[in-house]
């Protein structure tokens, strides 16, 4: 009965796009994947090609939403990112579909910019936006839902690849494991993965994907803890007192920049 009564709620919640809350629970340290926000050139291209790959425009603000993730189209300052994904330390961010071949074809034939999988692998492919964001589509066969939230995928150092696993696991709760021989942490909704990189690479801020952000349950218990682990705020915490989010943000430390949200 629960699980029929999750569903249901997740269909509603699609359906009138509303979406006050992220359909995934938070995680024992009361943590879900939440949003990745673009400091966009052309809102409306984006919000296009989002929601002709399936995602649910909300009525309140640039933001289209998918199981496990919003995605917000702009920054309040109003002002274009400048730099594409790959380059930054998130060198891309992924969705999961059922069959890549069947969805990829139904978004062409919508203008959705479809690129192939690495060595045409027919489990993968890639969408890119007018901005130059970088998506991987990857492929599960036993999904029932058309499209979710996957990754968020972390380019850095070799030598530090074990490091940013084991700051994400710490920070916000995840599971640390291994994918393709490379780490990842998992969160609900989402898995954060680390590949390698010859050189550090630029931080997030001010790109066209200016940062990821995650869902607390409870934000100033949150603060306390990751301040507790030596985590310094990027700024205050603040309350927007339209939606009544309470929200700051941290820098991780290899120059992701992340918002912490507590939805009411």
């Amino acid at each position: 009965m629960k699980a029929l009564i999750s569903s249901v709620w997740l269909v509603s919640v699609l359906a009138t796009g509303t979406a006050a809350a992220q359909p995934f629970p938070f995680n024992d340290a009361g943590v879900t994947m939440g949003h990745w926000h673009f400091a966009s050139r052309d809102v409306q291209a984006n919000k296009m090609i989002f929601v002709a790959m399936g995602g649910t425009a909300l009525t309140t603000g640039e933001v289209v939403q998918f199981p496990g993730v919003r995605v917000n189209l702009s920054l309040g300052t109003g002002v274009p990112g400048s730099g594409e994904s790959v380059g930054s330390v998130v060198n891309h961010v992924g969705f999961i579909v059922k069959n890549v071949q069947e969805q990829t074809a139904r978004w062409k034939a919508k203008g959705v910019p479809v690129l192939p999988g690495n060595n045409n692998r027919p489990d993968q492919a890639f969408v890119v936006t007018p901005d130059g964001v970088r998506i991987e589509i990857l492929e599960d066969k036993t999904q029932t839902m058309p499209i979710r939230h996957e990754h968020v995928h972390l380019s850095v150092p070799e030598a530090e690849m074990p490091k940013a696993q084991g700051w994400y696991a710490k920070t916000f709760g995840g599971k640390p494991g291994t994918r393709n021989n490379a780490p990842v942490v998992d969160v609900p909704g989402g898995q954060l993965r680390f590949a390698k990189a010859d050189t550090a690479q630029v931080p997030t801020k001010g790109r066209v994907l200016d940062h990821i952000g995650f869902d607390v349950k409870d934000l100033q218990a949150f603060v306390k803890k990751i301040q507790a682990e030596g985590i310094k705020l990027d700024e205050p915490v603040r309350k927007n007192e339209a939606t009544g989010v309470l929200l700051t943000y941290i820098t991780d430390p290899w120059g992701t920049r992340i918002e912490l949200v507590q939805r009411p």
